[in-house]
């Protein structure tokens, strides 16, 4: 196993049929590509799902929707449970916000009556002119949500001197090769109105019978690549056991998702090709039993530094604005990107 990086490829396959709906762009559709096939050639091919997609994906499967909780094996790790104000119910989190810690939910929110934009910015050290070590930043991140190590969190706001950035450490994508468009099409039938009328309800209010065309895919090769940078993960300077602990939590995330099955949209449900999992050394993924009982070690092994440990709850009153003061700056240049 490399000491830098952990590289996995898996092939995929349709679960069902031979048929794929790859994700899709605002203004641009399915995002189609040529790349070399090592013939001195070209082939066509197609991202299946991007990146920031995957981080979702992946992070999700580490919480319970139903629960609106962590999975049980992840007890004992820091995240921020945002709350309402008013009754208390829960909102979201820095384990479900696109944003994760620099999400605007936290930054509009308190903790014990303290803005959680003075509460971050205070427990990352962040001040104007000051250089702060990147090692001190990832040490409170990780006090305030380990997972934020893993898929990356950028505090793009004024208010926070310096806008520290942590880039993804978990890094994952779906592409396809030699693709060809699998045209069809259906109708949108209405038994009760057979003909449109001037002065009645018509096809933009959902009456009428409508025809509809869709373009699906079909590939010699689905492949989910998944990269887990060791070196940067090492390089956050927590220590062997919070290093290892992260390591595991993106593992399990990956060995999670693969077992689970990629069921990304209606008409694209994909499934590994092979029982075994290797990384590209030859070095079979481990199971999920083997990365929770690392998990449940690491958790145990780093009580002391986890500091607060399991959920803060912050209040959210509505995300009310100042009148005075600053306006958020975001930098879209930033590694992490969006929604992811």
């Amino acid at each position: 196993m490399s000491t830098t990086r952990i590289l996995i490829d898996v092939p995929l396959e349709p679960a069902i049929g031979g048929r794929f709906q790859p994700t899709g762009f605002p203004d641009l559709g399915a995002a189609e590509f040529d790349r070399p096939d090592g013939a001195g050639g070209w082939v066509k091919s197609m991202l299946v799902e991007s990146t920031q997609s995957m981080a979702n994906r992946l992070e999700g499967m580490a919480w319970d929707d139903g629960a609106v909780a962590p999975v049980g094996v992840f007890n004992g790790l820091s995240y921020i449970s945002v709350v309402d104000t008013g009754d208390g119910r829960y909102l979201t989190s820095s384990r479900t916000e696109s944003h994760r810690l620099a999400s605007a939910f936290i930054k509009d929110s308190k903790l014990a009556g303290t803005s959680m934009v003075d509460e971050i910015k205070s427990r990352l050290g962040l001040r104007d002119d000051t250089p702060i070590p990147a090692r001190s930043i990832a040490a409170a991140v990780f006090a305030l949500d380990p997972f934020c190590l893993v898929h990356g969190v950028f505090f793009a706001d004024s208010k926070w001197p310096g806008q520290p950035k942590i880039a993804r450490a978990l890094t994952a994508f779906v592409e396809a090769t030699d693709v060809h468009r699998a045209d069809s099409g259906g109708v949108k039938r209405d038994s009760v109105r057979h003909g449109i009328k001037e002065g009645v309800g018509g096809t933009a209010e959902g009456y009428g019978s409508v025809p509809f065309h869709r373009t699906e895919w079909t590939a010699s090769d689905i492949v989910a690549s998944f990269s887990v940078d060791r070196r940067q993960i090492r390089a956050y300077g927590l220590g062997d056991a919070a290093s290892a602990l992260l390591e595991s939590i993106a593992l399990w995330e990956i060995r999670a998702l693969l077992e689970d099955g990629l069921r990304l949209r209606t008409a694209c449900d994909l499934v590994p090709k092979d029982d075994v999992i290797t990384d590209k050394s030859g070095t079979a993924l481990p199971t999920l039993a083997e990365l929770e009982s690392a998990i449940t070690a690491g958790i145990a092994a780093c009580k002391s530094q986890l500091g607060i440990g399991g959920p803060v709850e912050v209040q959210w009153d509505g995300g009310k604005k100042e009148k005075k003061g600053k306006t958020s700056k975001i930098d879209e240049s930033g590694d992490e990107d969006g929604p992811s």
